[in-house]
């Protein structure tokens, strides 16, 4: 994907589109038993160095994501606690402040399905 879509890593550490920004999925996979040649796509400044405030980094409440990862415990407390309505219910507020694909972001019913199953899957 990272090479036939032209993706790059984002400080989050989330895959960066260069149309869609943080907000696309891959679900699937395709089996061949011959090789498939995969047409990279032309190559693209990555959105993120152009970035100077790095919004994504200076949005979470407890500081989630940093350079040695993601914090899923730290974030997972969050979102579990007093303090996480905003989280559950509009989705990751890192990823929200991206400024990049935002008119791609999911709607907050499908970004609290998600942060719910974050949730399920982590605890």
């Amino acid at each position: 994907a990272m090479r036939a879509e032209g993706l790059k890593l984002s400080p989050l550490g989330i895959l960066m589109h260069p149309r869609y920004g943080l907000w696309h999925a891959y679900r699937g996979a395709l089996l061949f038993e011959d090789e498939i040649p995969v047409q990279v796509a032309e190559a693209a400044p990555h959105l993120c160095d152009s970035c100077v405030e790095k919004p994504c980094l200076k949005s979470c409440p407890v500081d989630a994501y940093s350079a040695q990862g993601f914090a899923y415990q730290s974030c997972l407390a969050h979102v579990g606690g007093a303090h996480g309505e905003p989280c559950r219910s509009g989705g990751c507020l890192d990823r929200n402040a991206c400024p990049y694909g935002a008119g791609y972001r999911y709607p907050p019913e499908v970004q609290a399905f998600h942060m719910a199953s974050f949730a399920r899957a982590t605890s």
